[in-house]
């Protein structure tokens, strides 16, 4: 966490942009570690909590202001898949926070004096499965279940004290009702965040429908996409901010495509720093990058962002 006198994310994000970092896979992946695993990054909570830390650092020296945590795909039912018992995933997940935390005081102690927060990511349903269904949603649960399925972790990331919950890649309105309703009276912002195909969620739902789901909930500091194509981002930014009036939150994929089968990643990389100036317009606020986009793109980002 921030000292008291630095400002809230929601603070910052009134006065002006915010950057977020890139892939943390991708810096991991960069460091060696082989993340083919089903929980990915979050193996490393475990097993390599240092390299995580380093991971971070990276992207605070290189211009972000948020990092957003190795949790995306530490759950509960993940970790029990491979022998970890519940009280020990629990001490995993809530690891995510202060190894971002310990990231932001090693970037202070390298001179880094801009404010810096952790956002605790709390990826889909889809993503425990670990099969792609992140990218297509409706995964035959009701809003109920999927609740139930996102309470308890959200609650120990929340008790772990971030700056802010980052609801990430949903793919359908019916996991964003239950996150919404999940991260009620926990005491910790959120934003909320959609992948998306063009202008529908990657069920198919209208981006208005989905977005307007969040612009009475008082929990949320932010709504917007990520995980998505860089081309499809600035339609999505301009219907987040008309339709709910809140600041947007926009990180696109490199432009790759994902082969969830092989697991690997394929096609040209199309992530131009120069567009964030017109997601910025659209009412972009918290802007960075996800998979694939990595420190040196994000110190771009921030250069772009800068001269604004």
């Amino acid at each position: 966490m921030n000292s008291a006198v630095s400002p809230t994310l929601a603070e910052a994000l009134a006065a002006g942009t915010v950057v977020l970092d890139g892939g943390l896979s991708n810096q991991l992946e960069s460091a060696g570690y082989d993340l083919s695993d089903e929980l990915w990054s979050a193996r490393l909570l475990d097993e390599r909590p240092e390299a995580v830390v380093q991971a971070h650092l990276a992207y605070f020296e290189a211009g972000a202001d948020v990092a957003i945590t190795a949790s995306y795909q530490a759950t509960f039912e993940g970790f029990a898949k491979r022998g970890t018992g519940r009280e020990r995933a629990a001490e995993l997940i809530s690891s995510s926070v202060e190894l971002a935390r310990e990231a932001a005081r090693r970037a202070r102690a390298r001179g880094v004096l801009r404010p810096l927060w952790t956002a605790a990511s709390a990826g889909p349903y889809g993503a425990m499965l670990a099969d792609g269904s992140e990218y297509r949603g409706r995964y035959g649960l009701t809003v109920g279940e999927l609740e139930r399925f996102h309470r308890p972790r959200l609650e120990v990331l929340a008790a772990a004290g971030p700056d802010v919950l980052a609801l990430e890649t949903v793919p359908d309105t019916d996991e964003a009702r239950a996150l919404l309703r999940a991260v009620r009276g926990l005491g910790v912002p959120a934003w909320l965040s959609y992948t998306v195909a063009g202008d529908r969620t990657r069920a198919g739902q209208p981006l208005e429908e989905a977005f307007a789901l969040a612009a009475d909930a008082d929990e949320v500091i932010a709504v917007g996409v990520n995980c998505c194509a860089p081309g499809d981002a600035a339609a999505a930014v301009r219907t987040a901010a008309r339709v709910t009036g809140k600041p947007v939150v926009v990180y696109p994929n490199s432009g790759e495509a994902w082969d969830a089968g092989s697991r690997t990643w394929a096609g040209p990389f199309v992530f131009v720093p120069e567009q964030v100036r017109q997601w910025r317009a659209a009412g972009a606020r918290l802007i960075g990058g996800c998979c694939r986009v990595g420190p040196g793109t994000i110190t771009r980002i921030a250069r772009e962002l800068a001269a604004v």
